[in-house]
């Protein structure tokens, strides 16, 4: 339900601020008072196409901002991860460049994301709004609805989203075939190419490695022969110097201890020269010079290039493209004996959902027949009497060769047919119901519908439009009936329609100096006393207006809100 509407500089309203309530909510005023402008402030909000000719005279931007409360038993809907406490906070914004912003919760989004959420909140029924009628798959989901075929439909979607992986599986194959033997040597050949380089991770950077030294033996030995000069073979080398020195000092220690104590410090500074010098004497064993191994470097490093120029950046990465081809050319060995079981499986499948559509359809056929008898009633009811209602089913029963035309919702079309006037025949609802005719009908479709969801708020604008009397009775205890499952918020002009409602709010224009300002105020009981004896007698409100107005606030009042 919407908790409260705010909006401000949009056409005569400057700042207005609306708390709805659960239930029966009415909205009149005098003809121009911008009644409207709030039905249009709530189409803006969830995602209608605003024109910047909306925006107040003078102003930059109009902002529209509402609250909607969601029913726990609502909340497991897509609309459910926009929640906090059970409510979400919508904001839009207009502003006279054409552009604007939308925000869920203060979260800035497209503007396409409030029509995504906008059939979870509200439904507006007005003369130019009827989407729902006027789109023939609602009209199927309706009568699915009203006979309670959820579970039986879930089968059929199920079944044939299930059908419909199965076909794509057997497509690719069956494309796959037409160059599988191609496809098979090419993968046999890149197979056994990079198998036969016996690739192992790591080995191009030992590789590398192993080049950088022997293109720089001879370096690498001079170098290794001068540190041993001076640290081994010399008679004077860096050893037999530190030996020396070492000796003296244990000589010199005889004199003066502190002598002895630098000569056994000398003692890790030799054992590291000494470790030094045998590290050198292997490097230099191991790096003699070997142009025939360089040459197999080189050799082995190209043949990798190669691979990794063909096939992939690393050796890790060309291994794994050996394994995903592997993998493609074990599916293509086995590909016959997979379509041959898709096949089966399709046909299988496809038994399934003909059976399951067959009864889904049936269902529907005995269910419309009901629908048809119980709509009648209601909108003879509603002052269309003479009106003539049927639902046209028509059920393509399709063969496994045009699988490709299953719809989800099984097998069947359905459009809802009506005849206005006696001797007319029936014709599409959608086609040549007039706007007023369209709201009664949608009001007698929501009257009996057995829906999953009561927690959308229904808009009703004008749907009194040229009736009158025991109609208007009728449409007024049909809304109040409503309001039981759903909160509902009217524009009227009928004092019967305003009368039966649980809240009442007065929408008002005044002018002040040159500017036209629109407001609203919710009623107390004496004020709807007056505000519906206007609607009764016009502005020259008599106290026999005033009488019939109280004696039709306390009749109709007499039922309160469940």
């Amino acid at each position: 339900m919407i908790v409260s509407l705010h909006i401000r500089h949009l056409a005569t309203i400057e700042d207005l601020e609306l708390e709805f309530q659960p239930g029966f909510n009415i909205l009149t005023g005098e003809t121009g008072a911008g009644k409207s402008i709030i039905i249009d402030g709530i189409k803006f909000l969830l995602g209608e196409r605003a024109s910047p000719d909306i925006i107040r005279t003078g102003k930059k931007e109009a902002l529209i901002e509402a609250v909607f409360r969601i029913k726990p038993e609502t909340r497991n809907s897509p609309l459910s991860s926009y929640l906090i406490d059970g409510e979400i906070f919508v904001q839009r914004t207009i502003t006279s460049e054409g552009t604007g912003k939308a925000y869920l919760n203060g979260i800035l989004v497209p503007v396409r994301r409030l029509k995504e959420i906008a059939d979870e909140l509200v439904d507006i029924y007005g003369q130019n709004d009827h989407i729902f009628l006027l789109q023939l798959e609602n009209h199927l989901h309706y009568l699915d609805d009203f006979i309670e075929a959820a579970p039986l439909r879930q089968e059929v979607s199920s079944l044939y989203h299930r059908l419909k992986a199965l076909r794509e599986e057997k497509q690719t194959i069956e494309e796959r075939q037409k160059e599988r033997e191609r496809r098979l040597d090419f993968l046999a050949y890149q197979i056994e190419e990079i198998k036969r380089a016996n690739l192992r991770p790591g080995e191009w950077e030992e590789l590398q490695a192993e080049r950088h030294l022997l293109k720089n033996a001879e370096k690498i030995a001079r170098l290794c022969q001068e540190a041993l000069e001076i640290a081994y073979y010399r008679d004077n080398s860096l050893l037999t110097l530190l030996k020396r020195l070492s000796h003296y000092l244990e000589e010199l220690g005889q004199f003066e201890p502190a002598f002895k104590e630098l000569g056994h410090s000398l003692e890790p500074l030799t054992l590291l020269v000494r470790e030094a010098v045998e590290n050198l004497l292997r490097f230099e064993q191991r790096q003699e010079a070997s142009p025939d191994r360089l040459e197999r470097i080189e050799e082995r490093l190209s043949q990798i290039e190669r691979l990794r120029r063909k096939y992939g950046g690393e050796i890790e990465d060309i291994l794994e493209y050996l394994h995903k081809i592997e993998d493609e050319r074990n599916q293509l060995l086995t590909s016959e004996e997979r379509l041959f079981d898709l096949k089966r499986e399709i046909e299988a499948t496809f038994r399934e959902y003909q059976d399951k559509a067959s009864q889904l359809s049936e269902l529907r056929q005995k269910g419309a027949r009901e629908l048809e008898r119980q709509l009648k009633k209601e909108m003879s009811q509603l002052g269309l009497k003479q009106a003539e209602f049927k639902i046209k089913i028509i059920s393509h029963r399709l063969s496994l060769e045009e699988i490709d035309c299953l719809k989800e919702s099984g097998w069947d079309e359905v459009e809802f047919l009506i005849s206005p006037n006696p001797g007319e025949e029936l014709r599409p609802l959608r086609k040549i119901a007039s706007g007023g005719e369209l709201s009664r009908i949608m009001l007698a479709l929501k009257a009996i519908g057995k829906e999953s969801s009561s927690g959308k708020t229904l808009i009703f604008d004008e749907i009194d439009s040229g009736i009158g009397g025991q109609t208007a009775d009728f449409i007024a205890q049909k809304l109040r009936s409503l309001a039981r499952r759903h909160q509902v918020i009217c524009i009227t002009h009928l004092p019967q329609i305003a009368s039966f409602a649980h809240h009442h709010f007065r929408i008002v224009k005044t002018v002040e100096g040159e500017r036209t300002f629109t407001s609203v105020e919710k009623l107390d009981f004496e004020e709807r006393v007056k505000e519906i004896a206007r609607l009764l007698s016009g502005r020259r409100i008599t106290p026999l207006s005033l009488q019939n107005a109280r004696e039709m606030l306390r009749h109709n009042l007499g039922e309160k809100i469940d």
